[in-house]
């Protein structure tokens, strides 16, 4: 009996076909993903989850799980968690409130522009998470599906292993929807000025500072030697706003943050930036973090304190942290542009 219900549980789904039924769009938006609560025994539940990731650390599993289990686990849970709890809200992590809040923005959108598409959101790691969101849309009779995960950079860290995770749920289903990946959109001229109006709203706000810091995510250095692309793309995003802003060489610099374990990461470092910018006469800095669509842990306590405790402490003046593009309308309206122009040619789907 155990057998046939292994056998019959193969593939999910088994009642996925209706002759005659109306099949719609759908699209799932993705990201990194945030514990349930800001406690140590969630965060040692989603650290196993993300830490285990093959694309996230690229160790032999068997050692790496000894050092996971035996070290990291029993150590970094209770300290990270303190961290969430200095940004957390009532309604939860701030990058799952973003990302809810993206999402009715974007169908507030899709209204207007009278588009049927239905849109589900899901996290690569902890709740709710991919698995749930493709799940919805599959109830809702989506039998074409975009993903699109919110990293303006491709990353085999970030997604890639959203490509992994998606087909891993996938290939559990007897009724495989037609489905199309963005791969990235940091090249999008619309996501561009983005960033460029909001650079300026905060120049507007607060002055014009001697330097520009563009920091984004580190990893590795020896994933960028075994091709990923992820440390050119930045640096191109960093040359497109610079060049359409006519920025000078000198007014700005690409910098990397969030360095975790003892191998090289890719430089320059933002915190060592930042520890010797005030002693070469660098006292007035912005920051701004390309990489993340939604602030989280990683700008809204590493970059606006942890950074800027280090910054003020070397002898810096005035920091500034520019956020995230969240739910900015423009922000909004560029992502529903990019989903747009990625279901052309489905049908179902006009200009």
């Amino acid at each position: 009996m155990k057998l046939l219900g292994i056998i019959k549980m193969k593939y999910e789904g088994e009642k996925d076909y209706k002759h005659g039924s109306k099949e719609n769009l759908g699209v799932l938006i993705t990201n990194l993903g945030t514990p349930d609560k800001p406690e140590t025994k969630e965060l040692r539940k989603y650290l196993k989850e993300f830490l285990s990731d093959p694309r996230v650390i690229e160790t032999p599993k068997l050692l790496w799980q000894l050092v996971l289990r035996g070290i990291i686990l029993n150590l970094r849970p209770k300290k990270v968690a303190r961290l969430y709890k200095s940004i957390w809200k009532k309604k939860g992590g701030p990058l799952l409130i973003m990302l809810e809040k993206q999402k009715k923005g974007i169908i507030k959108i899709f209204k207007k522009k009278k588009k049927n598409i239905k849109i589900e959101i899901g996290m690569r790691y902890g709740n709710p998470n991919i698995k749930l969101g493709l799940e919805k849309l599959r109830k809702q009779k989506c039998r074409r599906i975009l993903i699109l995960p919110l990293y303006p950079q491709y990353c085999a860290a970030t997604t890639g292993s959203t490509f992994d995770k998606v087909t891993e749920v996938l290939r559990k289903w007897r009724w495989i929807p037609e489905v199309r990946f963005i791969n990235n959109y940091f090249e999008e001229p619309l996501y561009i000025d983005c960033l460029i109006k909001s650079i300026k709203d905060n120049w507007k706000k607060f002055g014009k500072p001697q330097k520009l810091i563009f920091s984004y995510h580190g990893v590795p250095k020896k994933y960028l030697l075994k091709g990923d692309p992820y440390h050119c793309f930045c640096q191109k995003t960093t040359r497109l706003v610079a060049e359409k802003m006519k920025l000078k060489e000198k007014e700005y610099i690409t910098t990397f943050q969030s360095r975790f374990g003892p191998d090289e990461w890719l430089q320059p470092y933002t915190d060592k930036t930042l520890e010797r910018l005030p002693s070469k006469d660098i006292t007035k800095i912005h920051i701004i973090s390309p990489g993340f669509s939604s602030d989280c842990l990683e700008t809204l306590e590493e970059l606006e304190v942890q950074n800027k405790e280090i910054f003020i402490s070397s002898g810096g003046e005035k920091f500034n942290y520019i956020k995230c593009l969240n739910d900015d309308p423009q922000h909004l309206n560029m992502l529903a542009l990019l989903i747009l122009n990625h279901m052309k040619g489905w049908p179902g789907h006009s200009k």
